[in-house]
């Protein structure tokens, strides 16, 4: 791994599975890059590659949810953060159920946030997605959320640095 990945690696945030929906079409995939951007409206702001076979769906969906990972879960992240084909159904075999907006709702995640779309931005090579906070719930007090650090390099973001 170069000093720039390594470095990029000591930022703090977490490790969530974005589940989106469109009607009865729905995804999940992995995303480290979400933070909160406001208290009032409570705002979510998602870090999307528009290249992900799951962002037509949030598109055209205008919804999602933002299930938080548990350390340990790593084969969790692994399943939803690996590159897949627009008609490959990476929910299969997963316990979840819809939430309130109808965006998948992990079983085994320990909080969720449900949102709506209010704004989308360009950043680069992704976009930036802004989520109006409508529902969620804390399942598992007592569990500590999986940090980006413990992924290594699953997202094979080493190879893109500079």
């Amino acid at each position: 791994m170069n000093e720039i990945a390594a470095l990029f690696r000591r930022l703090s945030h977490g490790v969530y599975v974005i589940g989106v929906a469109d009607g009865e079409r729905r995804s999940a995939f992995t995303a480290a890059w979400v933070t909160q951007a406001s208290f009032d409206p409570l705002l979510i702001v998602v870090s999307v590659n528009p290249q992900n076979a799951s962002y037509d769906i949030l598109r055209a969906g205008r919804a999602f949810t933002v299930n938080v990972l548990e350390h340990g879960q790593t084969e969790l992240a692994r399943r939803f953060g690996t590159s897949s084909s627009r008609d490959h159904d990476k929910l299969a075999g997963v316990s979840w159920h819809a939430g309130g907006n109808g965006a998948p709702v992990l079983d085994d995640a320990p909080a969720y946030f449900e949102c709506e779309v209010q704004d989308r931005h360009p950043a680069g090579d992704h976009e930036l997605v802004v989520g109006g906070v409508v529902g969620g719930r804390l399942l598992d007090p007592d569990a500590a959320p999986m940090l980006y650090a413990e992924t290594g390099d699953m997202d094979g973001s080493s190879a893109l640095f500079g």
